[in-house]
């Protein structure tokens, strides 16, 4: 908890909901990505005890995952090593993505998740933000701008302190160190 201040979620306090009950409503996709020596099917419904094929199904073509793995020998039920080792990194992805989606989260947080993508994976995992908008909160925290160019809302934090705020365009309409970055990262 806060030493100072409070935080809201649906304008109530964080407090007021329970611990199990928060952290089902939460998805998460990190940059380090874990992933079971287990089928594609089970690493996306993880702690499910009775998974749904046809949600993990719905899930990946959101995620665009589904296209590869149907075109795998064994589809949902390829095992793909420790760790995921038999992917590649966009999948990997993208398979965290779908997973963390599969428990119809109401926020998503998105830590650094295109960092390490190559420019095809970073689009795909683009496009599935594009097709959830609307339906749930996203937080992406990123340093590549272009993860987060049609976020409604970018805060700038420097040293734990919000320095800016605005739309992509507002703060580069501004003279900030948003669109001192962007101009970095486009040349």
């Amino acid at each position: 908890l806060p030493t100072k201040g409070g935080i809201l979620y649906d304008g109530k306090p964080l407090e007021y909901y329970s611990r199990e009950n928060w952290c089902k409503s939460i998805g998460v996709v990190t940059q380090d990505i874990f992933l079971f020596n287990d089928s594609i099917a089970k690493n996306i419904a993880y702690g499910d005890n009775n998974p749904d094929l046809k949600k993990i199904e719905e899930i990946s073509k959101i995620a665009f995952v589904h296209d590869f793995i149907k075109d795998l020998k064994d589809g949902y039920n390829t095992f793909i090593g420790d760790r995921g080792i038999m992917l590649s990194g966009g999948q990997r992805q993208r398979v965290s993505l779908a997973r963390a989606l599969y428990h119809s989260p109401q926020l998503l947080i998105l830590d650094e998740a295109t960092s390490n993508l190559d420019s095809e994976s970073e689009r795909c995992i683009q496009l599935a933000l594009e097709r959830m908008y609307g339906s749930l909160t996203i937080i992406a925290v990123a340093h590549r701008l272009s993860t987060i160019r049609n976020a409604d809302v970018i805060y700038c934090i420097d040293k734990g302190v919000i320095t800016e705020k605005g739309s992509h365009n507002e703060l580069i309409a501004s003279d900030s160190y948003y669109r001192k970055l962007s101009l970095m990262q486009t040349t």
